[in-house]
């Protein structure tokens, strides 16, 4: 039991199915399976796992391991089918790319990168790289092809639901948002330095464009909260009566 919740009642698994569907091109899927309690991914295990992936190849600049403890970084490992999977597809190749969760089915005709992204993101969250830990509730109710606006809005909602449980728990929250900005600051920097792995791995450009879009989002939320929240605030004006 947690905080009164009955593990019980949190599903086994939970999977997002992707498939990418390019104009004159082959049809390629994949499923995401995570442990519905931790929220870990659940991979088949890789056989081999190439150079890019040592854990001191161009290691990220505030990674928490040590290569003595852990000799591969836990992001990198995990996208190397992804990798493979997309290193000759150009990043503006338009196609229909589906994904499928436990609730609902979502459908856009768009760009390859903007579906690899939305793929990355997950694996990326749910690789166990403790920099990502705090934003992976968000996964559980993943959201493809977010705008920035949508990714704001679901940020803070989830940040200021987790300040909810830790009041609850008679500690301090931070209604301020003040870790949240530097969780994002800290994705940040992750992003721009796996770029790096993922550019040396790559023959075309849609892989490491779409981790440039996460970057994109990761850099932007720390300065666009303020902003965004502001604009967002006629929404609830039945809140300030």
């Amino acid at each position: 039991m947690l905080g009164g919740y009955e593990m019980k009642d949190v599903p086994k698994f939970i999977k997002y199915q992707y498939s990418f569907e390019p104009e004159g091109g082959p049809k390629k899927e994949f499923t995401v399976t995570l442990d519905g309690a931790t929220l870990n991914r659940i991979d088949d295990q890789q056989k081999d796992n190439p150079e890019w992936t040592k854990l001191d190849y161009m290691q990220c600049s505030n990674c928490p391991y040590n290569i003595k403890d852990r000799p591969f970084c836990p992001i990198a490992s995990g996208l190397v089918n992804i990798i493979e999977t997309f290193k000759d597809t150009v990043s503006h190749h338009v196609g229909l790319i589906t994904v499928t969760t436990n609730e609902r089915t979502i459908s856009k005709r768009t760009a390859m990168q903007d579906g690899i992204s939305s793929l990355i993101g997950i694996f990326m969250v749910t690789s166990g790289c403790s920099v990502m830990d705090k934003i992976k509730p968000m996964v559980r109710y993943h959201l493809p092809f977010a705008s920035i606006n949508e990714t704001i809005y679901r940020a803070t909602s989830m940040y200021l639901l987790g300040q909810y449980f830790v009041k609850k728990e008679d500690k301090a929250p931070d209604w301020e948002l003040k870790e949240l900005t530097k969780t994002y600051k800290e994705i940040a920097k992750l992003n721009r330095d796996i770029s790096q792995r993922i550019r040396s791995a790559s023959n075309e450009d849609a892989s490491i464009n779409a981790l440039v879009i996460l970057d994109v989002f990761a850099k932007m939320l720390p300065f666009s909260i303020d902003d965004t929240l502001k604009k967002l605030e006629y929404l609830f004006a039945d809140y300030l009566e």
